[in-house]
């Protein structure tokens, strides 16, 4: 363990560890300091030079991100002087820079545009006809669009290519003030995490072809939720608005940093996972093939569970920690046999060593946890002699639907699929980011998620259909 030591930040006394570097500690304490090339899953740079502090004893201003703390030392982030300093530095960043804000899709979002609010460069010493110009639309591939004027050169990109996902597609191109970033001949950005980049770039260089100009961001709201496209439950931020004569919707998933799951970074596959929340919504409720009201589809899925003694509920591993304790708290009160056997959800070509899982469910450990059998054998033996099949998860049936004939079915789906078609009762619930639950990744870490979509006409939730089917057993003793 680290030896901790006092350090002074412009007149506050604070701990910190010995050798490690000024700008953690200062980032880590929510102490303003700004910077470009500086990234804390990316390591030093030094290269933009934009987190100049003043230290005692020092001649002149050091930077925060490769300055390592040391016992006693006194750090000044504010002042005339260094702040002048700071002034001059951000001043040689904007000489090239178009004048675009408008028209920037990273404007709200954007480090520079920060700075030079702080600093109030409202006028500048440069001609505009005499900038340097670059190209402005350039495709590099992977979903991620190159605006090369914009680019402030601080290299994040380039250094998460070669030192984090280790495929080197993007490098330093030219010289001087003429120097771009692109991509290697022949050599297009390519890899599964590529649109990290676009998080990663501090301005409005690298933008996303997925979201580019759909959304100004002042006006998008955002909660903390997990990805779950796989067991990692890579921690996310969910980008949502509800427009004007419009129903809420997400816009997009970006990393939400947490050092014990994913880190900074997640997943394009699970970045772009947010469009399976939007589309082909199972909306109305089916009762005998026609469509019914949510109190009618309640009151025929309890008819059908008191006149079928023989029943088997099956589980999805994408349910809440919640959503399971209820399931099997009514399955024990109606003797029902319960299954969570689901490996339609495991595919081996998609994990990989770093974020990405071969098990496609957000919460198989939660079968573990409340004791839900995923044994084949045990299924189908229970699917067997089962009269009724409750079913929670359609990826296993609708590959096939034979396995449903003869029985009755009751489906509760958030998405339309194959299994709707077999189902005497249909009810449409919330889907995975319009409920609030807890999930077990693959590492065992509990997260919670609470959701703060707004919808017009909220769908059911699992938890509230099951709470009303207890009741309704309780009164009708089954």
């Amino acid at each position: 363990m680290s030896e901790m030591v006092k350090i002074s930040v412009n007149g506050e006394e604070l701990e910190a560890a010995k050798g490690s570097l000024l700008i953690d500690t200062l980032l880590d304490e929510n102490i303003h300091i700004p910077h470009f090339c500086y990234h804390q899953a990316l390591g030093k740079d030094g290269n933009c030079r934009m987190c100049m502090v003043e230290i005692e004893g020092q001649k002149r201003p050091q930077i925060a991100c490769d300055t390592p703390i040391k016992d006693g030392m006194s750090v000044r982030t504010k002042g005339e002087n260094i702040e002048k300093v700071r002034r001059d530095i951000l001043e040689l960043q904007l000489i090239n820079h178009p004048i675009d804000c408008p028209t920037c899709d990273q404007a709200g979002e954007c480090k520079l545009q920060d700075y030079y609010m702080e600093s109030g460069f409202y006028d500048s010493r440069v001609n505009v006809d005499s900038k340097n110009h670059a190209r402005k639309r350039v495709d590099l591939g992977a979903n991620v669009m190159l605006d090369q004027e914009r680019c402030v050169l601080c290299t994040r990109c380039v250094r998460f290519c070669s030192d984090i996902t280790g495929t080197n597609e993007l490098g330093v191109i030219n010289r001087a003030d003429h120097s771009v970033i692109g991509t290697f001949p022949g050599k297009p950005l390519s890899n599964p995490y590529a649109m990290n980049v676009v998080d990663l770039c501090p301005v409005g260089a690298l933008t996303s072809k997925d979201f580019r100009f759909q959304q100004r961001v002042w006006f998008l709201e955002s909660f903390n939720a997990i990805c779950n496209g796989c067991s990692k439950g890579c921690n996310i931020h969910v980008d949502h608005r509800k427009e004007k004569y419009k129903d809420d919707q997400i816009f997009r998933f970006r990393p939400r940093v947490n050092k014990e799951v994913n880190g900074h970074f997640i997943c394009d596959e699970g970045r772009l996972s947010y469009h399976n929340e939007n589309k082909n919504r199972f909306t109305n409720a089916i009762v005998d093939s026609k469509e019914s009201t949510v109190e009618n589809s309640i009151a025929s899925m309890f008819k059908l569970i008191a006149t079928n003694k023989e029943a088997l509920f099956v589980l999805g591993p994408n349910l809440s920690c919640e959503e399971i304790q209820n399931i099997k708290a009514l399955a024990n009160m109606v003797k029902a046999n319960i299954s969570g056997y689901s490996p339609n959800y495991i595919d081996e070509s998609f994990g990989d060593d770093y974020l990405k899982k071969n098990d496609k469910s957000a919460n198989r450990a939660a079968f573990k946890e409340y004791q839900i059998s995923e044994e084949e054998k045990e299924f189908k033996e229970n699917l067997d002699k089962s009269s009724l099949v409750v079913v929670f998860d359609s990826s296993l049936f609708d590959d096939n639907l034979a396995l449903l004939e003869n029985k009755k079915v009751v489906s509760c789906f958030s998405h339309n699929c194959m299994t709707i078609k077999k189902s005497n009762v249909a009810i449409a619930i919330s889907s995975f980011y319009e409920k609030s639950g807890t999930y077990i990744n693959c590492d065992g870490v509990k997260q919670k998620v609470i959701s703060k979509m707004n919808k017009e006409n909220p769908a059911l939730s699992i938890t509230s259909l099951i709470e009303e089917m207890k009741s309704m057993v309780e009164k009708g003793n089954i």
